[in-house]
């Protein structure tokens, strides 16, 4: 791998569909580069928050292009988004 070319994770996305589904689903939302995939996307969660990802989905939006990224049970969403600054 190369080493990360561009800026990934940009800031946290927060609606109140976001915040239902970290009570929830366990996810975080995150606007990201549009030119980030998703194992990039995956590989700077984990780097950045210390956590493990269990998958990844991307949507574009004409805010910019939006990744919903669940996390592994022994990691709540919840204590993750409090470090990102959903809170």
């Amino acid at each position: 791998m190369t080493t990360v070319r561009h800026r990934v994770i940009l800031h946290a996305y927060v609606t109140e569909k976001a915040m239902d589904e970290m009570e929830r689903m366990n996810k975080l939302e995150f606007v990201v580069d549009r030119r980030a995939n998703r194992a990039e996307i995956k590989r700077a969660v984990e780097e950045t928050y210390q956590c493990k990802v269990a998958k990844v989905n991307v949507k574009f939006v004409p805010a910019g292009k939006i990744a919903t990224v669940r996390f592994k049970p022994e990691f709540s969403a919840e204590d993750i988004g409090s470090r990102a600054g959903v809170f």
